[in-house]
């Protein structure tokens, strides 16, 4: 039995855990040490640290201070990890907390944070979807229901001082482009929220006021939201610091790709199940930036799909240059006006693409000026047919039926 290295208690408070963190900084003191070839269990916190509950109002998506996330289990320090070297890290298992056997999700007020679809759904909303075994189903989200495919949204190595001032500094440069922007272009190193784990005495303020934020992904991974990246799965990580200093957290059951919703796939407490290795030397030898990985060898039986494509021509009919985002962002704005045909609304439809493994592929990017970009919609998860017929669509949704929707205060 692999023992269990980090635990979370789901009735206290994340910043009383100081085997937890939400600021990446190289001076972060690691929560627990291993061995190359070492298996070990890791508890997480779901990425707001238990802010979302389960319950049939959006009021906390609306209200949540999004610069206390992510929680983060770790760092752990893997002994002999060297800088240049490579962490292997596979990931063996993944499941939800037993005493916790639900996921959230959500979109973003527009003041609190936005998401990929802002401008057309620019209030808070949330669904809760129930875990029965490898299964999920949602009371605000009816007629469908997946198999999970469990992966850590957020998994990285600590950045060393000249990576973490890299980051800080182009970020804080990029905001100063557009700094009255709503929601803003990047988030900044902020002191007053940071959770440091460990660490105390005279050097906390000084990594509070330069931590990077974990929102974004980045070079060492990150917050990369890669829903492939799920049991079975084998990750190639840069090391940076002495120890390497691995942390996992914000565990998502079942996601599409491109984590649409932003508060975005279907949002967990949980556990992770991992072994590490190292390639002493990996990152000159393989020509390393950015980490790699093989796929999960376990992955949902779907093999149905229908498709909708998006080119690089937006809402307003302004045309961009071979602009995958825009195209992708077609591509889902399209699903959702088929989804509605059946009585879906379109916070239901959103919520569908953001959390049921959806597929999303760059499928042109070389035909001027339009990319075109492609959403695979899995027609299995569905209780009824969606294909397209003579008959037209029939409603099978009762409207009746809505996500939890809260006013901006």
């Amino acid at each position: 039995m692999a023992d269990t290295l980090i635990k979370v208690d789901l009735s206290k408070q994340a910043t009383t855990n100081e085997m937890v963190h939400n600021r990446w900084h190289p001076d972060i003191p690691m929560a627990c040490w291993v061995k190359p070839g070492d298996e070990f269990i890791l508890e997480t916190y779901d990425w707001t640290g238990g802010f979302i509950k389960n319950n049939d109002s959006a009021d906390d998506v609306r209200d949540i201070d999004l610069s206390t996330v992510h929680y983060l289990s770790g760092p752990v320090g893997v002994k002999g990890a060297e800088p240049g070297d490579l962490l292997v890290v596979d990931l063996l298992d993944i499941g939800a907390k037993q005493d916790s056997m639900w996921g959230f999700n959500g979109f973003f007020s527009k003041k609190n944070g936005g998401g990929f679809l802002t401008e057309h759904f620019p209030l808070a909303q949330k669904s809760i979807w129930d875990i029965h075994g490898m299964f999920t189903k949602s009371r605000h989200v009816p007629g469908v229901e997946y198999a999970g495919l469990i992966h850590p949204g957020l998994i990285g190595c600590l950045p060393d001082k000249k990576m973490l001032d890299a980051w800080n500094e182009r970020e804080v440069d990029f905001i100063a482009t557009q700094p009255d922007r709503v929601p803003p272009l990047a988030n900044p190193p902020f002191a007053a929220t940071a959770h440091l784990g460990k660490l105390t005495g005279d050097a906390k303020a000084k990594v509070a006021a330069e931590g990077a934020r974990t929102v974004p992904p980045r070079e060492h991974g990150g917050n990369c939201d890669i829903k492939d990246l799920s049991r079975g799965s084998k990750i190639f990580f840069p090391v940076y610091v002495e120890g390497a200093g691995l942390s996992v957290g914000d565990l998502h059951f079942s996601q599409g790709d491109g984590e649409i919703t932003f508060c975005g796939a279907i949002e967990m407490a949980g556990w992770v199940h991992m072994r590490v290795t190292l390639i002493k030397g990996g990152m000159a030898k393989y020509g390393i930036k950015n980490p790699i990985f093989k796929p999960s060898k376990i992955t949902p039986n779907y093999n149905d799909y229908l498709i909708f494509e998006g080119i690089s021509v937006d809402e307003q009919g302004k045309q961009h240059y071979l602009d995958v985002h825009v195209a992708y962002r077609q591509a889902c704005l399209n699903a959702i006006e088929y989804l509605k045909k059946f009585g879906y609304s379109g916070a239901q439809a959103y919520s569908i693409l953001g959390t049921a493994p959806v597929q999303g592929h760059i499928s042109g990017v070389v035909d001027i000026p339009n990319a075109c970009a492609t959403l695979w919609l899995p027609t299995q998860i569905f209780d009824f047919d969606i294909n397209p017929s003579a008959a037209g669509p029939i409603k099978h949704i009762d409207g009746s039926i809505q996500m939890p929707l809260s006013q901006d205060l």
